[in-house]
């Protein structure tokens, strides 16, 4: 089995942290000010915040290249309503409000994470190919 545990460099460990939790009710595992790992309810691990500039990383040095050029965090929920409230309840901004993906034929949103990064958040589906 080969699965990823995604780590993005973040500003503050700890806002990050407490944004994905509201976001996903996840849990975090491992953590300090320098990382955090997050899990979901199945102890899978959903994501990781690595502070900018610790443990010599290379691609983690400068914070003042901009975050996530290239990148989309692609979340698939089985709990995409509740998630979608959950962001309403914080009051947070989203790029993209709900809508049905003509590629997937899902239902999804996009948003920006405090450090910048573009979120999407879809409904759960396997890749059929």
């Amino acid at each position: 089995m080969t699965k990823t545990d995604p780590i993005i460099a973040v500003k503050d460990v700890n806002v990050s942290a407490e944004w994905y939790q509201r976001v996903f009710g996840c849990n975090r595992t491992h953590g300090g000010n320098d990382f955090a790992v997050h899990e979901d309810d199945n102890g899978e691990i959903l994501i990781c915040l690595h502070k900018w500039g610790e443990h010599e990383h290379p691609t983690m040095k400068n914070p003042d290249i901009p975050n996530g050029n290239g990148l989309i965090l692609y979340f698939r929920t089985n709990k995409l309503d509740i998630t979608r409230a959950n962001i309403e309840k914080m009051n947070y901004p989203t790029e993209a409000d709900i809508h049905v993906n003509p590629n997937s034929m899902k239902k999804e949103f996009s948003l920006r994470d405090p450090d910048g990064y573009y979120v999407t958040i879809t409904e759960y589906h396997e890749y059929n190919g």
